[in-house]
Parts: structure tokens; sequence; C-alpha cells
């Protein structure tokens, strides 16, 4: 059976554009979920944000996934769940098209191919790695925009998502204002600390480790 909803209603731009102006590590001084796990970069430094279109694989059906790829938008980007299937869903063509209708990037629960082409067209892909047995055009099942979990966390249509070098959260729309808004705060306090510490403060001062060893009469 194959389901099509309909395409989720994009972030807006000024917020898509604000994710890339912080750091997912940031985000993880905050807070422990909505962060995909397990998943690892086709190259560093990564960085990209957008909105998630969702597609759910039966194992070796790749069907949904090719059609997914058709309806990509600027500002989009594909997160596919292959059900636990350990094989490439993701090449060459899949990514050449990917990139053509605009993706800003991919996110997948299972292993990509075609690596070096995928490299060169700079389609920024979270993957499990890479796998030579891909999956095939079987016309089985598969669904688009629905539901999924990849990596421990439930992205659902519509959510945003952004991703770098460390990692890859997952937000509420409702979310980003107010959380880019502590992260650039929390950020933007680092490079005056940074001139401090070179000077002879402490960081574990500034971070608060200090008292704890303080309160045992640890000499510091």
């Amino acid at each position: 059976m194959f389901q099509f909803n309909a395409m989720p209603t994009q972030i807006s731009e000024v917020l898509r554009k604000s994710l890339l102006t912080v750091q997912t590590s940031t985000l993880g001084h905050l807070r422990d979920n909505g962060f995909i796990q397990g998943l690892t970069p086709n190259q560093r430094p990564i960085q990209f944000a957008g909105t998630a279109v969702t597609v759910r694989l039966p194992h070796m059906d790749s069907t949904a996934l090719h059609v997914a790829a058709d309806q990509l938008r600027p500002g989009d980007v594909l997160v596919v769940d292959q059900s636990g299937d350990d094989r490439s869903s993701f090449g060459g063509m899949v990514a050449f098209t990917s990139k053509s209708r605009g993706a800003e990037g991919v996110i997948l629960a299972g292993a990509m191919n075609d690596f070096e082409e995928v490299l060169e067209l700079g389609l920024p892909v979270y993957s499990r790695g890479v796998s030579a047995r891909t999956t095939r055009i079987l016309g089985i099942e598969g669904a688009i925009n629905v539901p999924i979990t990849i990596g421990g966390v439930v992205v659902t249509p519509g959510d945003a998502v952004f991703a770098d070098s460390d990692g890859i959260a997952v937000l509420r729309e409702n979310e980003i204002e107010a959380v880019v808004a502590d992260l650039q705060s929390k950020e933007g306090a680092e490079p005056s600390k940074k001139l401090e510490i070179a000077a002879g403060a402490r960081l574990s001062e500034w971070s608060g480790a200090a008292k704890y060893f303080e309160t045992t009469g640890a000499s510091l």
C-alpha cells in the first residue's frame, strides 16, 4: 500500500536561516531530547537546515523515495526511515534529483552509495554509512509525509531539522525563535570568556565546576 500525504508547510526562510547561525552542540547543553543518533555525515564541515519531508520505506523497496525526491522544494530536508534495513537507498540519481529540486540536505536511517558522485554534487548527507548493496524499485509499499522514527527521534512532516558537524537536531517550528535566541546568547558570551581565560581566568569558575571541588576541601 502506498501513501502520499500533502507536502508540509515550510518553515519561514527567516527562521530556517536563523538555525544556521547556531550550533547543535550548544542546544545539547540545554536539552537531551530531539537529537538524531547513530548517523555520520558524508563530509565535514557540514551544515544545513530546513523543513522535514519524510519517507518510510519497507526495507528493500525504495519506490516511495524516488517519488518523494521529485517533489522536493528549496528549503526542504529529506528524512528517510528504512524500517531497519541497512542497504543503500540513496545513490547518484536520487541525489542529483534532490539537489536539482533544491533540497538543503538528506538524513538517512540507512546507507548511501555513489559516495564520490554525491560529494561532488555538494549535497550534505547524514547516513549509517556507505554500502554497495542497494534497495530496488519493487512497488510493494511506502509512505511519504508521515511521522517516522529515525535515530531515536520521532520526525513529523514540517518539523525543523538542523544539522552541523556535531550532529542533527529536530525542533517544532514554534520553538525555533526562542531556541535560537538562547543559543545565540550562550555562544555570544564565549569570545569574551576565551579572552579572560587566556589572561588567566579559570574555566571551572565560569562554568561553576570549581565550587563542587571547593565544598570537598580540595585544593585548586
